[in-house]
């Protein structure tokens, strides 16, 4: 369940408020009835992948986007 608490209440509390929320609970902090904030723990940002790394690249080779030989176009496009 939610715990809501008013702007005054959060100030006063928020060591304990802290700690709460990095247990689990979810903390709304509202203002005059509505609610204005939610409480929530940090979740530090996911590392960057490098695509390179993930497939075991070590080099791509200066031709790779050269146009391919016949025999092997023609098979892409259907021909015998």
């Amino acid at each position: 369940m939610t715990e809501i608490l008013n702007l005054y209440q959060a100030e006063t509390q928020l060591s304990r408020l802290v700690e709460r929320a990095v247990a689990g609970k979810e903390i709304v902090i509202a203002k005059a009835g509505k609610p204005k904030a939610k409480l929530v723990p940090f979740q530090p940002p996911a590392q960057p992948h490098k695509s390179a790394d993930l497939l075991g690249i070590a080099f791509i080779a200066e031709d790779f986007d050269d146009p391919l030989p016949p025999e092997i176009a023609g098979a892409f496009a259907g021909e015998p």
